[in-house]
């Protein structure tokens, strides 16, 4: 008799097999838009962001051949199909890098540093999702810092510095509101993106309702829809759609550039660096980069920015890397 697919247990197992071939493909040097696109699709279905996670962590225990036999196995099969898959030279390749043997850790499930005072926070180069005790959770990025209180029929939450991703469980009783540098995000239940950077924020509405409310910026609220980004600085309020399978990919310990000028992508990758990425030649600030890395893996973006773009790096004595043109 064949396996019922609707028990949960056999369900899981199909879920790790599925995530250990998604790291599979993720992990090559160029990865397809397609491609991305098809694994956040994938990853948005109950149970498979677990089964993800579950498979980076064995991988990263030993470098894929960690605790679980059964996923270490699929991870292999899976890894070996990915290289024989791989078609150099099709169109919709993107320059990148996913080296996984130079990810920075990314630790999921809660552990994160906590001082006792509701206060959680990550260093850089580090990404961390802590369980809050109403069900929600919260995804930071490097460098970012939070302050959790619920009180008064309130939970709120303090963006100090940095980035995180907030999946909020639902009570219509207990409003959901993230403070940061003047301006209040309000959710019931939903899943939005805060970004400060300096005196501005930037929010990314992935599914849901939220209003945003600048107090030091003569706008009204505004109600955001989901696959819309609202930016808040000392000019005013404005809202545009965005990718947000793009905007929010470092969740997944990724960054996905479409277009994106140099400077900008090089200012991106250096949040998670201690040792920097330098543009020695403003002419080449504006060169457009198109593509898909993992977080932290400096080597992978210079590389790319040296053989696609046709740049010349040069290393620093303090650990940074030089980026300018190629001399001919």
């Amino acid at each position: 008799m064949g396996r019922d697919m609707t028990n949960p247990t056999v369900r899981v197992e199909a879920a790790e097999k599925e995530a250990a071939d998604w790291h599979a493909r993720l992990g090559t040097t160029v990865v397809a838009t397609k491609t991305i696109e098809d694994f956040f699709e994938w990853r948005s279905r109950p149970g498979n962001a677990d089964a993800y996670r579950r498979v980076e962590l064995v991988w990263k225990q030993g470098r894929g051949l960690g605790a679980d036999p059964d996923i270490a196995a699929a991870l292999e099969g899976a890894r070996q199909r990915g290289h024989r898959r791989l078609a150099p030279g099709r169109r919709s390749v993107i320059f990148g890098g996913l080296a996984t043997a130079t990810a920075i850790a990314l630790v999921i499930g809660g552990a994160l540093w906590w001082n006792g005072r509701g206060v959680f926070e990550t260093s850089v180069g580090e990404q961390r999702v802590v369980q809050l005790a109403d069900g929600s959770s919260v995804s930071l990025d490097t460098d970012s810092r939070i302050h959790v209180r619920f009180e008064n029929g309130e939970r709120r939450i303090d963006l100090n510095q940095g980035q995180a991703l907030f999946d909020v469980a639902h009570d219509a009783g207990r409003p959901f509101v993230v403070h940061a540098a003047g301006t209040r995000i309000t959710a019931v239940g939903t899943v939005f993106e805060v970004r400060r950077t300096g005196p501005g924020v930037a929010v990314t509405l992935v599914s849901g309702v939220v209003d945003v409310v600048a107090a030091d910026v003569a706008a009204p609220p505004r109600r955001m829809a989901a696959g819309q980004k609202t930016q808040v600085s000392a000019r005013g309020v404005t809202t545009r759609d965005v990718n947000t399978a793009a905007e929010t990919s470092w969740t997944t310990g990724r960054l996905i550039f479409t277009d994106v000028p140099l400077e900008e992508a090089v200012s991106e990758v250096n949040r998670y660096l201690t040792a920097k990425i330098e543009i020695d030649d403003p002419a080449i600030r504006a060169v457009a980069v198109n593509g898909v890395f993992r977080t932290g893996d400096r080597d992978a973006f210079v590389a790319a920015s040296s053989d696609v773009m046709g740049l010349n790096a040069v290393p620093k004595a303090d650990g940074s890397i030089g980026l300018s043109r190629r001399e001919k």
